[in-house]
């Protein structure tokens, strides 16, 4: 087997010395200095000087370890042998690399390719990455790895509900009082309680009165006199007094059939709907104006809820109101908005709006919770966008533009009402422009680091003219 062997040492410098020789087969053959490989990168500069151990730990000028050992130089044909130390995407790619930036995001850049003590290696970024006209550009891989989506911006009715609490209160035109006119006594009570539910012309009391037998008897010898029972007017001056006493008409027409004047008069109720109030004890003196019956009809009920100032803007007479009633869970009511009182309320900020609800089956109660949604739809149509392509800060609102190649740019926009999971748009965008509706966190995040980075770099600049200015100085 063949041997080569070295007969003279390593000259300073890492060259050979002269008149070295190199040792084949026992022969002895001479070799120039100039084709060594210490004389073969003498003219060349290092690229940088890695860790002589392998660790992740480069610099730009020879340094030694914590164990005194020297960084070990690395030229540019040494790169393709060092896959670790240089990105693949320099390799990859044919584009001018400016600099290299931390992968982590931290404003940390490199003029050469670099590891981040985790091992990473540093992103290289290449010319036209950072064109100064306000877009972010972002690779396929990225944007796929981000699932970036757009959608353009079109015209559609934005569908605002207005939500508000309330509760269920009587229609105030449905609400009866049985009250009498003339000092009476109550004979006798029907079987009706506080919340039964009685019919029109349904007997409620027999009430006794002396004004009302006075009058009966009157009218009856008026109408039955051979003298004036003829004269109509006589007969309807005495008839009219009857009904001013509230005397119900059907007691009055029997009356007049039948010639006699009855000692009790039988009150009945005078709509359908549920007795809200019972008064009447027999046996009781009821005075002129006491209401011995209160009857409401149900059929009918209000739903008077309370709206956020904020929202009177949107709200007008006859829109349309949905109800949900706590007690009937999945079921709804209808009606339309009757009235806007007004007023609002000082402490509470709120306006109360009134909505005429039909409650046929009587499920609706007074004093009921419920809760209304108010349909406050324009039906003609606007700019908008998808809630999700909006950035809002509070301060100003934004949106990424998508302008096709993986390019992106954020543009100011000022909105309007808000509905159905679209924004209105009123100014700051076309008609038909793409919006970015999800990932756009991420390439808001990209942008800002993006900023971040060239303004570290501008930074750097005066410091690094500042140092070549004191160099050429000295």
């Amino acid at each position: 087997m063949k041997t080569l062997r070295v007969l003279t040492t390593l000259a300073l410098g890492g060259g050979l010395a002269a008149g070295a020789y190199w040792s084949l087969d026992g022969g002895r053959w001479p070799v120039h200095a100039e084709t060594t490989p210490a004389a073969a990168t003498a003219d060349r500069a290092p690229l940088y000087y890695r860790d002589p151990s392998g660790a992740p730990f480069w610099s730009a000028g020879p340094k030694k370890d914590d164990r005194g050992r020297d960084y070990l130089p690395v030229y540019d044909d040494d790169q393709a042998a060092s896959e670790p130390v240089k990105p693949t995407q320099q390799a990859d790619s044919s584009r001018k690399i400016l600099y290299y930036r931390n992968p982590m995001g931290l404003p940390d850049t490199s003029p050469v390719p670099k590891k981040d003590p985790m091992g990473m290696n540093y992103v290289p970024v290449y010319e036209g990455d950072d064109v100064d006209d306000g877009t972010v550009k972002l690779s396929p891989g990225k944007m796929q790895r981000s699932g970036v989506t757009s959608e353009p911006a079109g015209r559609r009715p934005i569908r605002v509900i207005v939500k508000a609490p309330g509760t269920i209160q009587l229609d105030e035109r449905l609400i009866s009082v049985i009250a009498m006119r003339s000092e009476s006594f109550v004979q006798s009570v029907a079987d009706v309680t506080t919340g039964t539910r009685v019919k029109a012309g349904q007997p409620l009391m027999q009430i006794y009165s002396s004004a009302i037998a006075a009058a009966a008897a009157e009218y009856l010898s008026t109408i039955s006199s051979k003298i004036i029972g003829s004269v109509e007017a006589y007969g309807r001056g005495s008839r009219q007094r009857l009904v001013n006493l509230d005397v119900p008409e059907p007691i009055i027409t029997e009356m007049e059939k039948s010639h006699i004047a009855p000692v009790t008069v039988q009150w009945t109720a005078p709509r359908d709907g549920i007795v809200l109030e019972r008064n009447a004890i027999p046996g009781m003196r009821a005075n002129p104006g006491d209401v011995l019956f209160r009857i409401a009809d149900i059929s009918t009920v209000w739903a008077v809820v309370d709206v956020a100032e904020r929202d009177l803007g949107t709200i007008a007479v006859g829109q349309s109101v949905t109800i949900h009633a706590r007690s009937f869970a999945g079921r709804s009511f209808s009606g339309k908005i009757a009235v806007i009182y007004p007023q609002v309320n000082r402490d509470t900020r709120t306006a109360r709006i009134r909505i005429e609800l039909a409650n046929p089956d009587t499920a609706l109660l007074p004093d009921m919770y419920v809760d209304a949604e108010i349909d406050t739809a324009d039906p003609s149509p606007v700019l908008a966008v998808p809630e999700s392509s909006v950035l809002d800060t509070g301060g100003h609102q934004a949106v990424l533009v998508d302008k096709g190649n993986g390019r992106y740019e954020p543009r100011d926009v000022k909105l309007g009402r808000r509905g159905g999971g679209y924004i209105e748009v009123r100014d700051g965008l076309a008609d038909g422009e793409a919006v970015v509706t999800s990932a756009n966190f991420l390439i808001d995040a990209e942008s800002n680091l993006k900023a971040a980075l060239k303004g570290f770099a501008e930074a750097s600049q005066p410091d690094q003219s500042a140092h070549a200015g004191m160099g050429e100085h000295q």
